[in-house]
Order: structure tokens, then sequence, then C-alpha cells
């Protein structure tokens, strides 16, 4: 199965907490409907909207922890980021239908919480979480679904990253879809990509095409220099301001 090596890249090790960035937080254990136990870390803000995170395809949510801290100071959301099965502390081994039932759990957990409004819940992913992020949409909504680096599908990818390939034989061995394209027709909720204009491993054309799919209200912020993985970085107070003008008025 190549699914292992070309789609889910884990990492176990943690490289700290939300408590080296000075944030409050709680680690969280909760289980998935198949029982396989997973992990995360609530931290608490100010504000009334909560950002469930669905972070991409390698490492784990420690990578995350500067991200966290700069969505914390700069929105003062609540922010529940947690690992897919086979991610650090999580359980199990990963799988599109893993994440899937994963990220079911993740929103069952905010639900019963007394701290979180279930209707000002933000669905956030990043490049493979995007698709996580679209599927939970189509099933449940949100008060918004915000996307970064998002791409159509593993067919698309697959056609151009290994454009030699035969994609019929490239798809065969993968048993992953991750079909954002074929399901965000099927979202109806108010919607924000960003998407670096340097971005070399997802092209911010693929961006487009998905958000061109879309339904309104949506809206495109271009993170001017942004590679893959560091608009939060290269974005600045632009990035920023995205984002709080998206949690401010969702529908534009």
């Amino acid at each position: 199965m190549l699914d292992k090596y070309l789609v889910f890249s884990p990492e176990q090790h943690f490289v700290g907490t939300p408590r080296d960035a000075g944030l409050e937080f709680e680690h969280v254990r909760f289980p998935a409907a198949d029982g396989v136990s997973l992990h995360g870390w609530f931290v608490p803000g100010e504000s009334d909207v909560t950002f469930l995170w669905f972070h991409g395809n390698a490492g784990n949510i420690s990578h995350r922890i500067f991200g966290l801290s700069m969505l914390r100071q700069a929105l003062g959301v609540s922010s529940f980021i947690f690992d897919y099965r086979g991610y650090g502390f999580s359980e199990g081994r990963p799988s599109e239908k893993g994440t899937y039932r994963d990220a079911e759990a993740a929103l069952e957990y905010l639900r019963s919480r007394s701290d979180v409004k279930t209707d000002k819940v933000v669905l956030f992913g990043h490049s493979l979480g995007c698709a996580i992020a679209v599927e939970m949409a189509t099933r449940y909504g949100a008060y918004g679904l915000a996307l970064e680096a998002p791409f159509d599908s593993i067919k698309g990818m697959g056609r151009r990253m290994y454009p030699r390939l035969p994609i019929g034989l490239f798809i065969h061995l993968l048993r992953s879809r991750f079909d954002s394209m074929s399901k965000i027709g099927n979202v109806h909720v108010p919607l924000l990509v960003l998407h670096g204009d340097q971005d070399a491993t997802i092209p911010i054309e693929v961006g487009w095409s998905l958000f061109d799919a879309a339904n309104e209200p949506k809206r495109f912020h271009v993170i001017k220099g942004g590679g893959h993985s560091d608009g939060h970085i290269i974005g600045g107070a632009d990035y920023y301001k995205a984002l709080q003008a998206f949690v401010e008025n969702p529908a534009g």
C-alpha cells in the first residue's frame, strides 16, 4: 500500500507543547467511533469562536505550536488541534476513512464541552487537512470553512507529481482518494481559501480551481511570497487580517 509512503508521513516524537509558547492548554484523550484512542490539545481563547484544526500529512501537532500561538495572539480564538490515528500520541494506523472517523470524534468532543459554542466552530485545514475539513463540512456544516493550501484530489496530485506514471496505475496503487473537487459543491458554509503564490507543492492555481468550484459565500486570500507551509509566517499581518475578517463576518 503506497499510502504509507506517498500520502501519510506521521511522526510520534514530540518537539514541545503549547506551554513552550506560553499558552494555557489541556491534554485531551478521546475515542474514535471504532475505539481508536486519539490525542489532542485544547487551547482556550477569549473569543466565542473555536478553530478545529486539521493539520497536514507530515509530523504531528507539536510541529504546529508556533501557528497555534500566533492564531491565539492575533485572533483570540480557542483552538482544538488533534493528531490523526498513527500520528503523535494517537493510536492506530492512518487511512482516509480513519481520518474521517478521527475528525468526527474531534467534533463530538467539542460538542461535549460546555465552554465551546457549537455554532461557532471554524473548520481549519492545511494541505491534506483541507480534504478532511471539506468532508466534515459536507456532513455537518460549520460556522466557516478555512482552507490553507488546498488540493483537488489525490488523483490530481498524482498527475502533477508523477507525470510519467500512468495515472490509472497510480490510483490503483493508492487507497486514498481525498477528492475535495467532487465534494466542494456540496459544501454550503462560508469559505475562505488562503494560498501562497510561491507554493511549489500545491500550486496556487489548484487552490483557485477548487475555489471556483465552490459555492458562495467565498473569498480567496493570496499569501504573497508564501510557500506551502509558511503562510502564517510569510503572510504576516495580512494573513491574520484575512482570518479575522472571516471570523467576524464569514458570509462577507
